[in-house]
């Protein structure tokens, strides 16, 4: 598969890809665009056919003046007579022609050159246009095609290809490859036919010479192609894609880098991944270097020959006048095929399945599974994380296939069906739902197409998600943020049921589908999927055994296989690993009682629910408004003001001065100064080159052979010297220049990355600043700025030297010819210019809209399981493809303005020629100027224009790179509003770990019309372990983000040992805080890397990893994995169950060895079994420190030294566990609703 995403850019490929993705009419298109660069490419060709004509006329000009110049010899019959009327002969017997009129012979060769250049002015127009056109055309569909391709690519292929690779590939590779087949095949056409009409000039003007300079073209041709081979960018891409893949994975784990201190280890990551990149970009410099000094040596060794050679068939033989996707996916999404049934029951049934995940095929998860799933009924599937629960469900949803044994819906091998009908048949409801960037509604809708609002709303009812929707104040276009992170665990799970409910699916998935939820809200969700089982297949995995003790059938897994299987009593009776299970949950109470009681206590949340839903809220306020206050305020405070402000952020962009840009460019100056003279050296070879061009046609007029000889003899020496000279000349610049630039760029990436983790959390809220617009943003503009450094300095002095010298030369032979074709360089240097200017322009609206697309991209290929389980692959490919169509409508108009400004820039040149030569025979019949100094003066001045040309043809780089340099340093200028220096703010050695809130009131800064926090007041001494329990939303999160300092409170304090947090070092503060949330975040490195990141200021020793990882209960599992410790987790964890992620996340914070413990929904992933030991391990961990717990389930919290109840952003009532239950207040309620407390 990789081949399909290598875009390697071979010219090969590019060729394929011309025709590959075209249509009829851009094939028509392109042979148009063909036909006009071939035509295009004859007119240099014919233009130095009239030159040849040209200098026949002015030599023979010259002759006849010096004959003339002999006072006894006069014209006759235009032929040089003496006065007495006999014919002047010359020592080779022939005769000398005279009565050339140099004025009308100029002036017929002068409307030559305008007829040519209005060919090329039509001509290039269209070339160019054209061929932009059907390249934007074609562009549009590859990105359409790869995006669709990798959408349908099966789940196991995203487990071995990085997302943030991806998405650099998406966007860089195919920028590249709209660079190499637009306007550039064109202008390869066009110089084949210029390089295939030169040779049919050459033969009919002198096939000897021109056979002479065939046999050592092929060296010419050799060195053209080494370059072609030279600026193959594959490795230096690959590189990058690492890095750029480090980079997504930092910035979409930003709370967790920043709870642990990874800044600096981060950025350390990312810059060695760049050091690859950076060795490949200087190789290549190198290598171009080489390439280019052997071509410009090659090219004056050529002319030496050809002139000397040339010279010899001229003065000699007399024979010569003066005068150029595809692996399969397995599993493919979008297929049509597969049949689909007329009816369908439900009956899932496992044969014999064996299953190992296509990363990791050496651990086995499923051996020899066979279930039996019957229609109607609801089946558990219990068993310690890791035993393959959730696994069987990606294999009902064909995220992957089984290697071994077959899955059955109804009797048919569900790799028979169709996999979308398939999808669209379950609804699946998982413990870490994704939502996506957009609003509450659109998410539900992503159910099902075509649902209509009363049944999102009957939807959301349905999941208890209504009431806390209505109390927001955009209701059910509220926006839920990047992944839902704007919303709360339990919000965000509610939402997710109402999604699956909207579907009307006739297999229902539910994969720990409350465990995010607060008490009430539990019950009540439970209710809601009770009802929604009715006549349907559901399939529940839980560890909270109450949640499924009333299935149909409760199947037992243990190391990838059932071991049990029956209704809860039987499996009670049995005493296998089900009541192995109940009965350490339930730490030992008689388990028929606790049927009871459960029972009991459910039956008085359906009558709570219905009857004094009111009086309950009195106390706690369980589902309106706080269920908005915790972080969701980040992206919907009204979205018009968000587009406003993007809008002025854009504006402000003012582009970055050059000084800057160089100032970090400092350390490479010896590179640079290196450079610059290599590149003056190779600015002045053109203006020498026309000098010496006019001598050697100067030569021609002299009489005298043997002079004439050793004249052209010792130029020719001097085009040797000069090839040398350039050789090494080339290389100096090539390699200086590409080391300076590259190091730079290594520099700017890093800086930019590290400035990017320097920002508050607050600044990562705004939509702005997600993972994948940084992502996008580190790519290409660091890598913009070297179009203001490094080899565009380079092309600044070899122009600048160019114009000098040229200058100096032709105002030195001739100042009035001189000044009739410096009236033309204007022209050429602006047609240049304005081209630049206008492709800029494009570049600034094109890099957002495209960012926009890398948004939907990026959200897209990170969420592909919750896609796949919706089948919304072509939803997303939809959307996708819209954010397309304005860069898109932009390229097309791109194509003509570039072409009116390329044909004006081609046929500038023999407009210029029109008028110089014309002037130039003025001059040369009335003011005796040597017709030699009028090839000097324009030659020297042409090259001038054309340098002038290639200096503004780097422009838009320049601008671009200015541009992308503001950008950056308007990033790297902010100021975080909560600064990471370690030497702002203070510290001091006894840290004891008191806490105290006092009157915290907080808002979220996006979104300033809802309070979180309204007052806090609660603190904890030293030691003590403090438990905040509430409904979803209600801000106990928040809390800890305030102790953490991701934001600081709008008023009150938090105070740390008495010092309020505002002025600690927050590197001191968070270096003495350990966390474990409920979603760990884990990096893409090995297990032990992964527990050393819980201390970033030392090198963790394997000792402490073991030793963290037996207290986490993690050794022995890591120690039957083939890799042990050295086992890569994958992106974000995803090798991993979710209980052995949570266990490493624990060994991380052990590792850390904290005064602080914050323990945010630590154990409620767990199975049951480790559960207990990690309870005890927590417990034992929080001997002697600080403790904070956010918990959902009673037996983590009952111990706490006190239990803050919180409502509204306020504690309501706070004690032990005891004093609380003789309260028989909102904690007592909470308590014997009889569901997990949140």
């Amino acid at each position: 598969m990789d081949l399909i995403l290598d875009f390697s850019l071979t010219s090969l490929f590019l060729i394929s890809v011309q025709f590959r993705f075209a249509t009829w009419k851009e094939v028509l298109m392109m042979v148009e665009g063909s036909v006009c660069s071939l035509v295009h490419g004859a007119a240099s060709p014919l233009m130095l056919l009239v030159y040849g004509m040209m200098t026949n006329t002015f030599v023979g000009y010259e002759l006849e003046v010096q004959e003339l110049a002999n006072p006894n010899k006069t014209c006759i019959n235009n032929t040089i007579t003496w006065l007495d009327g006999t014919v002047v002969e010359r020592l080779d017997n022939s005769t000398t022609y005279c009565g050339v009129d140099i004025e009308a012979e100029m002036t017929k060769f002068a409307f030559y050159y305008v007829g040519i250049g209005a060919g090329v002015l039509i001509l290039s127009y269209f070339q160019i246009a054209l061929w932009v056109s059907a390249a934007a055309r074609q562009i549009q569909r590859i990105r359409k095609m790869y995006f669709r391709k990798i959408m349908c690519m099966e789940i196991g292929w995203f487990d071995c290809n990085s997302v943030g690779e991806l998405n650099t590939r998406i966007s860089d590779d195919i920028n590249k490859i709209n660079n190499a087949i637009a306007d550039q095949v064109s202008i390869f056409i066009e110089r084949i036919s210029t390089f295939i009409f030169g040779f049919m000039v050459g033969f009919i003007g002198g096939w000897k010479l021109t056979l002479v300079v065939i046999a050592v073209s092929p060296l010419i041709g050799l060195a053209a192609g080494l370059m072609a081979v030279a600026r193959l960018t594959g490795h230096e891409l690959t590189a990058y894609a690492k890095a750029g893949s480090v980079a997504d994975e930092v910035l979409s784990s930003m709370r967790t880098v920043a709870a642990f201190g990874g800044e600096h280890k981060e950025t350390e990551r990312y810059d060695r991944n760049l050091v690859e990149a950076q060795a490949w970009g200087i190789k290549k410099g190198a290598i171009i270097g080489v390439f280019q000094g052997y071509l410009w040596c090659i090219i004056f060794l050529c002319y030496a020959l050809a002139f000397w050679y040339g010279s010899k068939l001229v003065i000699e033989t007399k024979e010569l006048t003066p005068g150029g996707l595809v692996q399969e996916p397995e599993i493919d999404c979008f297929s049509e095929e597969g049949h689909v049934l007329d009816k369908v029951k439900g009956d899932i049934e496992f044969h014999s399945v064996h299953f190992n995940y296509p990363s990791r095929p050496e651990v086995k998860i499923l051996d020899d599974l066979n279930v039996v799933v019957k229609a109607g009924e609801t089946t558990a599937f219990v068993g310690p994380s890791g035993s393959g629960k959730s696994t069987t469900i990606q294999l009902i949803q064909r995220f992957y296939d089984p290697k071994e044994g077959m899955v059955t819906l109804d009797g048919h091998d569900i790799r028979s069906l169709n996999i979308q009908w398939l999808r669209s048949l379950i609804g699946i409801v998982e413990q870490e739902p994704v939502l996506f960037a957009t609003t509450i509604a659109e998410n539900i809708r992503y159910g099902r197409a075509g649902v209509t609002m009363e049944e999102v709303i009957e939807a959301a009812k349905q999941a208890n998600a209504y009431n806390f929707i209505m109390d927001l104040p955009q209701k059910f276009d509220t926006l839920v943020g990047e992944g839902g992170g704007q919303m709360s665990g339990g919000q965000k799970q509610r939402i997710a049921i109402a999604r699956a409910l909207v579907r009307n699916p006739r297999i229902l998935l539910l994969d720990m589908a409350t465990s995010a939820l607060d008490n009430e809200s539990e019950a009540v969700v439970q209710e809601a999927l009770d009802k929604a089982r009715q006549g349907r297949t559901t399939i529940s995995i839980a560890h909270r055994l109450s949640t499924v003790h009333n299935a149909d059938v409760i199947v037992g897994f243990e190391h990838g296989r059932t071991v049990e299987r029956g209704t809860h009593r039987q499996l009670l009776d049995r005493k296998g690993v089900y009541f192995t299970l109940v009965t350490l949950q339930n730490q030992g109470k008689d388990t028929d009682k606790m049927i009871i009681t459960e029972e009991e206590g459910l039956e008085k949340v359906k009558s709570f629910s219905r009857g004094s839903y009111e009086s309950a809220l009195r106390y706690i306020n369980i589902m309106t408004f706080d269920i908005i206050l915790r972080g969701e305020s980040k992206m919907f405070f009204p979205y018009l003001v968000l587009q406003k402000s993007k809008r002025k952020d854009e504006e402000v962009i003012e582009p970055a001065p050059v000084t800057r840009i160089l100032k970090y460019n400092c350390p490479e100056w010896p590179y640079m100064l290196l450079g610059s003279l290599g590149a003056a050296i190779n600015g002045s070879v053109n203006p020498i080159y026309a000098l010496l061009f006019s001598e050697i046609l100067g030569t021609f007029s002299i009489q005298d052979l043997d002079e004439q000889r050793r004249q052209i003899n010792g130029i020719c020496i001097l085009f040797v010297s000069i090839g040398v000279l350039s050789f090494f000349s080339q290389f100096l610049q090539g390699y200086s220049f590409a080391k300076s630039g590259e190091l730079l760029t290594r520099r700017l990436r890093k800086v930019g990355f590290q400035a990017m983790l320097k920002q508050e959390i607050g600044w990562f809220d705004n939509p702005i600043n997600s993972p994948g617009a940084l992502t996008t943003r580190l790519a290409t503009d660091a890598s913009m700025v070297q179009g203001a450094t490094g080899s565009q300095i380079g092309m600044i002095v070899n122009s600048l030297t160019n114009i000098g010298a040229s200058f100096i030369i032709a105002y030195y032979f001739s100042w009035k010819l001189s000044l009739v074709v410096t009236c033309f360089l204007p022209l050429i240097g602006l047609s240049g210019v304005f081209q630049a200017k206008m492709l800029t322009g494009f570049a600034n609206e094109d890099k957002n809209a495209l960012e926009a697309a890398g948004q939907v991209s990026s959200e897209a290929l990170s969420n592909i399981r919750t896609i796949a389980g919706l089948a919304k692959e072509k939803h997303f490919v939809s959307q996708y493809e819209e954010k397309l169509q304005a860069p898109y409508k932009r390229a097309k108009q791109k194509a003509h303005v570039y072409g009116i400004c390329f044909a004006f820039a081609q046929c500038v040149i023999f407009m210029a020629f029109a008028a110089s030569f014309r002037y130039g025979g003025y001059l040369v019949s009335n003011e005796g100027l040597p017709y030699m100094m009028v090839f000097r003066v324009i030659s020297a001045l042409v090259t001038s224009a054309t340098a002038l040309g290639r200096a503004s043809s780097f422009t838009p780089d320049y601008a671009k790179a200015k541009i992308a340099a503001a950008q950056l340093f308007k990033l790297l200028d902010r100021v975080p509003k909560i600064s990471l220096s370690k030497t702002e703010g203070h510290s001091w050695d006894d840290f004891k770990g008191r806490i105290e809130f006092k009157g915290c009131r907080f808002t979220y800064p996006s979104r300033p019309d809802i309070q979180v926090l309204r007052g806090l007041e609660v603190s904890v001494h030293p030691g003590q372990t403090l438990a905040f329990v509430g409904s979803s939303g209600c801000g106990k999160s928040t809390s800890v983000q305030l102790l953490e300092r991701f934001y600081d409170p709008d008023e009150g304090q938090v105070l740390i040992d008495g010092h309020p947090s505002a002025s600690i070092s927050v590197p001191f503060l968070r270096s003495h805080i350990g966390i474990v949330s409920q979603e760990p975040v884990l990096f893409d490195c090995s297990i032990a890397e992964n527990i050393q990141y819980g201390d970033n200021s030392r090198t963790v020793s394997m000792e402490e990893i073991i030793e963290a990882a037996k207290k986490a209960y993690l050794h022995d599992f890591v120690m039957t994995l083939p890799d042990k410790y050295e086992t890569q987790v994958g992106a974000q964890g995803s090798q991993l169950s979710r209980g052995q992620k949570q266990r490493i996340a624990i060994a991380r914070a052990i590792v850390r060895n904290p005064k602080i413990l914050l323990l945010d929904e630590a154990t409620s992933a767990l199975d049951t079994e480790s559960e207990k030991v990690v309870q005890a391990a927590l417990d034992e961990a929080r001997q002697g420190r600080t403790c904070i717990v956010i918990a959902h389930r009673l037996s983590t919290i009952q111990t706490a030294d006190i239990i803050a109840v919180m409502s509204q952003g306020v504690v309501i009532e706070k004690g032990t566990h005891e004093e609380l239950m003789a309260r028989k207040a909102a904690y007592y309620k909470l308590v014997t609703t009889g569901a997990p407390i949140s």
